[in-house]
């Protein structure tokens, strides 16, 4: 028997679209696009003219419903108060301290005034590309308009996911292109003469570990002692020294920048783990650089004798003079005197770091001890070892050296390079197993030939006749288990001798002279093995400020007309900065 058939109506099934003709003569459509915060369906409306109209419209509606999603009804936000609301309110909570400096100064000194007046839902590619080149022809680096592309796109994919947008627009918009300059690291002659110039400046091992060892800067002033282990001789990094961000302590009424308040309040943390596993890790330490770690520590608990009261123990191996942390801007001002002073080309801190990546690769270190000592992480460690190892000349040399080896039977040594002169490769030993030793005092000068040893001993004599100069000699053996330096110090030539003028003065706090007892200019005979007066440039100048708050004025040179006019030069500085400490990074800065 058939069944009855029910009688036709016309409602929709539930969530379907629908389109009709409203009493105020237009067309209307309503589309159900998803449900609201309350649990009730969320049926958006559209009017038009004609039935076409709202049917092309109601047809637009479900597709986009279908695909990426609509737009969530609600506040009608703008890139400003959008990317204020993403910054403070869903990125702080959720990212590291300098993540978040970084999005906040992307966001309130670049985007929020070139691009915040803009509705969100409204923001096309073409503005944001049209935003980036702006940037750049206002001077802006390539790199800073990526950062404002990187930061935009990260807030957008944020206001996608929550459906206030339906498409990220920074996704479609072609990136500033940033070109990865390659950067040249310093050779071993550049990194010496650093050295020798850190040797004369509180916190020295501080810039040896950098140049040795590859520490990152966060990393090397966030070391406490307990993290060093003198007995295995082996160096633990763990934590991060972060930027301090200060707020005012007087209620804002000093009427400076918070770093600038007499009664500061630091609202950061001093440190933080590694942001990686691979960045914890252990490092073995040179034993010449031991050996200025446990100088460093003995140096650090007279400091703390002569602050007394004053000294903060927080267990740092890197402190002010009275045992705080040091302040990351500070160290980075005192890097760029650093390379003034010893004359080296202008460079990055973390070029530091590049530099001893690459020394690894001189080495032929395995790749895989690079990655620990380095702290790369394994999946990116490729990549990172492409962009800190550089292809010196040394390294290109070595290896056509090798090239040459294998296909036409030369060793490194004989093959001839393109200027005629050797390849340097592994030298040979010495037909005579005996090292030449001038004793100069307490210095031990090894030697491969005895006339240069003899001549050495001679005419240090004469210049320090209250001091004995003569010759040992030594096992090549002995030396190379006992000597200081081992075999990398054997000398084939005779060592630079030349005369040195000096130059010195202290300034109280508040620029007056201290009479310290001796002479403001005086000249020397020096040689290039010793450190503390050797120079062979013209004139270099520095000024330093010492544990009591004096500021000192040193230079030295060969040229004696170019010390007298430094002088005068070294000395307005250090009046100045003994009046202005805070312009020079002698206090913490903001």
């Amino acid at each position: 028997m058939a069944q009855p058939r029910k009688p036709q109506t016309s409602r929709q099934p539930n969530g379907a679209s629908s389109i009709y003709l409203g009493k105020d003569g237009r067309w209307h459509g309503r589309v159900t696009v998803g449900v609201k915060d309350d649990g009730t369906p969320d049926r958006r409306h559209v009017s038009r003219k004609t039935r076409a109209e709202v049917t092309k419209v109601v047809r637009d509606l479900e597709k986009q419903r279908d695909s990426t999603g609509v737009r969530k009804a609600g506040q009608t936000w703008t890139v400003k108060t959008w990317l204020t609301h993403w910054v403070e309110s869903i990125a702080a909570p959720n990212v590291g301290e300098n993540t978040i400096d970084g999005y906040r100064v992307a966001v309130y000194h670049h985007l929020i005034p070139g691009l915040g007046a803009h509705r969100l839902e409204k923001l096309e590619p073409e503005h944001l590309e049209r935003f980036y080149q702006k940037m750049q022809a206002n001077g802006s680096a390539a790199g800073t308009a990526h950062q404002a592309h990187r930061t935009v796109n990260t807030a957008l994919n944020e206001a996608v996911r929550r459906r206030h947008l339906s498409i990220n627009p920074a996704s479609i918009a072609k990136a500033p292109k940033v070109e990865e300059e390659e950067v040249e690291p310093y050779s071993v002659e550049e990194v010496q003469r650093l050295l020798i110039e850190a040797g004369k400046h509180r916190n020295t091992a501080r810039w040896v570990i950098a140049l040795a060892l590859g520490l990152r800067q966060g990393e090397v002033l966030g070391l406490r002692w307990e993290d060093v282990d003198f007995e295995a001789g082996v160096l633990l990094v763990r934590r991060n020294r972060l930027r301090p961000r200060y707020k005012h302590g007087c209620g804002d009424k000093c009427g400076r920048k918070p770093g600038y308040c007499p009664q500061k309040i630091n609202t950061r943390r001093e440190t933080k783990d590694t942001k990686t596993r691979a960045g914890k890790r252990t490092i073995g330490i040179p034993e010449q650089l031991l050996t200025l770690l446990r100088r460093h520590k003995e140096a650090q608990a007279r400091e703390r004798a002569l602050a007394r009261d004053l000294w903060v123990e927080k267990g740092y191996v890197f402190t002010s003079p009275t045992g705080e942390p040091l302040n990351p801007n500070t160290d980075h001002h005192r890097w760029k005197g650093l390379l003034k002073a010893a004359g080296v080309r202008e460079g990055r801190l973390h070029d530091a770091r590049h530099t001893a990546a690459t020394v690894l690769l001189i080495l032929g270190v395995p790749e895989a001890v690079v990655d620990r000592i380095m702290g790369w992480e394994p999946g990116k460690s490729a990549r990172m070892r492409r962009r800190y190892q550089h292809l010196t000349g040394q390294v290109l040399q070595q290896t056509a050296a090798k090239v040459g080896a294998l296909i036409w039977g030369t060793t490194p040594s004989e093959r001839p390079s393109a200027t005629g002169g050797p390849v340097p490769g592994p030298s040979p030993a010495p037909a005579d197993p005996t090292v030449y030793v001038a004793r100069l005092g307490e210095r031990c000068i090894p030697f491969l030939h005895r006339e240069h040893a003899d001549t050495v001993a001679s005419q240090w004599g004469a210049d320090h006749p209250n001091n004995s100069a003569e010759v040992e000699e030594w096992d090549r053996k002995k030396w190379e288990d006992k000597g200081p330096g081992g075999a990398r110090a054997i000398r084939d030539e005779e060592p630079d001798r030349r005369t040195v003028h000096h130059a010195h003065a202290v300034f109280l706090p508040g620029g007056a002279r201290l009479n310290i007892g001796r002479d403001a200019q005086w000249s020397v005979v020096a040689w290039e093995f010793e450190t503390d007066l050797y120079t062979d440039l013209p004139v270099r100048w520095h000024t330093t400020r010492r544990p009591g708050q004096e500021v000192e004025a040193q230079v030295c040179g060969t040229d004696r007309d170019a010390v007298a006019a430094a002088f005068e030069e070294a000395r307005a500085q250090a009046v100045d900065r003994a009046r202005n400490p805070e312009r020079y990074g002698d206090v913490d800065s903001c």
